[in-house]
């Protein structure tokens, strides 16, 4: 553990858990999910207690809808021990989620009203949030896929107006108002454009159920960040974005810087990303992202000014399993698809951005003398007396040294796959330096710089 970090940082079973001392007890959920808000200076997220909260989330959109309870066992078990700390999924799930029964024959709204809610359904996703809480882990709760707002593809139907989303809001922030684990999650892969009333008068009634305790953000459809809609809305905690499934090395650190510089600052996070085993552009012919796709997406985000990050597996979304048709050319058995080598390596920049002065950390491209766009873009962060470059494709970077406080550069090489450390030489800190990584280049040989100085 890094010397100057100033709080204490627990490796227990794989999972970082923030150690901290209260003087006041605790309910079993509130010591392993403490209740989270935006930082001061409104670029990262916190505990209530001040400590860091790095948002590394794995995307279940139909947990709720098709896990029965040993499935969702195995599936937060899985996660949790893999450094996952949020499940995202939705209530009124995309694939006929209000038509469909959940896995335990519970529709979640009486008549497709969103004022009346089934109560039997609604306990299974009590369960589901009370496991999540017993191992560490926070909800990114959708209250509805946006189809069921605003259709333009998908099954629908639409069901809400601005009146029953303010009901429907109410109901769920006043079910879960205690639950510190919750974090809503607006939109559901919809634009906002025309149904802006309907996402204002939601999160109203989120409001007034859970007395504003739990954050609140909004995922847009792909190429769109929250920010295009909601620029300065006082119910938005952080800007999420989806750079989505379009393409290979899709520059989504173009994206997060723009919602970085965004002025009130608000923290932002990519909330769907490249999938995992996902076909490049929904056309299997094209191949299927794999790990590297992944950390790139994800490394690029982060180092870009992100509070955090999101994977995702086009497998485990959708629970992929014999008895259900594949969605979007899936091809692999969630529960195989588990341990795809991404969502086990997902743990390692966690713990890598925590392990160094957390809210010190900013942006800064111009620590690099040269770069390039495409897949071998370099990305740059710097903090209290370190900093991170990520090279997609392992190739030298050369930097320019002095910008952190000390008088010599401690160079290594951090693996992104394996989460070692290779030291690497010491050098002056100032002027120019290039820094060569020994061995390969190319997709599938990323790494990252790790400068310390004193």
């Amino acid at each position: 553990m890094h010397k100057d970090y100033p709080r204490r940082i627990v490796l227990l079973t794989g999972i970082l858990v923030l150690a901290e001392f209260r003087l006041y007890p605790l309910s079993a959920a509130e010591e392993k999910t403490p209740r989270l808000r935006v930082s001061h200076a409104g670029h990262f997220l916190e505990t209530a207690s001040g400590d860091p909260f790095f948002y590394l989330a794995d995307t279940a959109w139909e947990l709720f809808h098709r896990l029965d309870k040993t499935e969702t066992t195995l599936y937060l078990d899985t996660r949790a021990r893999q450094g996952f700390n949020v499940i995202q999924a939705v209530a009124l799930a995309e694939f006929d989620g209000i038509t469909e029964p959940n896995a335990e024959g519970n529709l979640p709204l009486l008549e497709n009203d969103p004022a009346k809610p089934n109560e039997q359904y609604f306990k299974h996703v009590d369960w589901v949030i009370e496991q999540a809480a017993n191992r560490g882990m926070f909800v990114g709760v959708l209250p509805t896929w946006g189809d069921k707002v605003r259709k333009d593809w998908g099954v629908g139907p639409v069901i809400f107006n601005a009146r029953n989303a303010r009901v429907y809001g109410n109901f769920l922030g006043t079910r879960y108002r205690n639950n510190p684990n919750i974090i809503w999650i607006l939109g559901g892969d919809r634009k906002a454009t025309g149904q802006e009333d309907v996402w204002r008068e939601m999160a109203a009634g989120l409001r007034e159920g859970d007395g504003g305790s739990h954050l609140i953000t909004y995922h847009p459809q792909g190429g769109l960040s929250s920010s295009r809609f909601w620029p300065d809305e006082p119910w938005l905690s952080f800007h999420m974005l989806q750079s989505g499934h379009g393409a290979r090395d899709v520059p989504n650190y173009k994206m997060v810087a723009a919602d970085y510089a965004h002025l009130p600052p608000k923290p932002v996070v990519d909330g769907e990303p490249r999938y995992e085993d996902h076909p490049v552009n929904w056309k299997p012919e094209n191949g299927y992202f794999d790990d590297f796709d992944v950390r790139q997406a994800e490394y690029w985000a982060v180092f870009a000014g992100a509070a955090g990050t999101t994977y995702g597996c086009h497998d485990i979304w959708q629970f992929l399993s014999p008895r259900r048709k594949p969605v979007s050319s899936a091809r692999t058995p969630w529960k195989t698809a588990l341990n795809l080598p991404g969502a086990n390596q997902m743990q390692h920049l966690r713990r890598l951005m925590l392990s160094r002065d957390y809210f010190s950390r900013v942006p800064d491209q111009n620590l690099l003398t040269t770069n390039e766009d495409g897949a071998g873009h370099l990305a740059a962060t710097r903090g209290a007396n370190y900093a991170f470059v990520y090279s997609p494709l392992g190739k030298p970077v050369t930097m320019q040294l002095g910008k952190t406080h000390g008088g010599e550069a401690h160079a290594s090489w951090f693996d992104p796959r394996t989460g070692s450390t290779t030291r690497a030489e010491t050098v002056p800190n100032s002027g120019t330096h290039t820094f060569t990584l020994p061995g390969s280049q190319g997709r599938g040989h990323d790494t990252v710089l790790v400068l310390d100085t004193k």
